[in-house]
């Protein structure tokens, strides 16, 4: 029983620089950089940048071992904030729309400065369906936080997941 112990604790030191317990591979970086976002959309939710950047910085720093710097860091993240409209999705009866769609789009540009096979530039997007009767300012911060959060997520996921 305790030379498994002994051999489990070895393993889990010898593993913990590569990968992290939810399964990014960080291989042999130790910093993280997320340059500020801009907010390039034509239609403008003024805290969207500022909002997306430190969820994103949260969510790195969160699922893995890397510390977080303020640039140049092994791996880097930076880009803009394409899009954020808000359209009719679904009509209803008698000529009304019964769905709108929020839908936000971010351009990322990865960066792996030790291995730069695995740098990338790519667009996430997310959308939130939410009824045409109810005013976008009556749910807009919650939808939001849900795409911040899904497009945090999936990036993260692409970057260092890549299963």
């Amino acid at each position: 029983m305790r030379t498994l112990l002994v051999t489990l604790m070895v393993l889990v030191t010898a593993c913990k620089g590569m990968y992290s317990f939810t399964g990014g591979d960080v291989g042999s970086a130790k910093t993280i950089s997320v340059i500020a976002f801009e907010n390039r959309a034509d239609l403008i939710n003024p805290m969207l940048a500022q909002r997306f950047t430190t969820e994103l910085q949260s969510v790195l720093v969160r699922q893995t071992p890397l510390s977080l710097v303020g640039r140049d860091g092994d791996l880097q993240f930076s880009g803009s904030i394409t899009e954020y409209s808000v359209r009719s999705e679904a009509p209803a009866a008698n000529d009304q729309v019964a769905q709108s769609r929020l839908s936000i789009s971010v351009n990322v540009e990865f960066l792996n400065v030790l291995d730069d096979k695995k740098s990338f530039t790519q667009v996430f997007s997310a959308f939130r369906n939410f009824p045409a009767s109810t005013d976008l300012r009556s749910v807009e911060d919650a939808l939001v936080e849900e795409m911040v959060s899904e497009l945090s997520d999936k990036i993260f996921n692409r970057a260092l997941v890549q299963w």
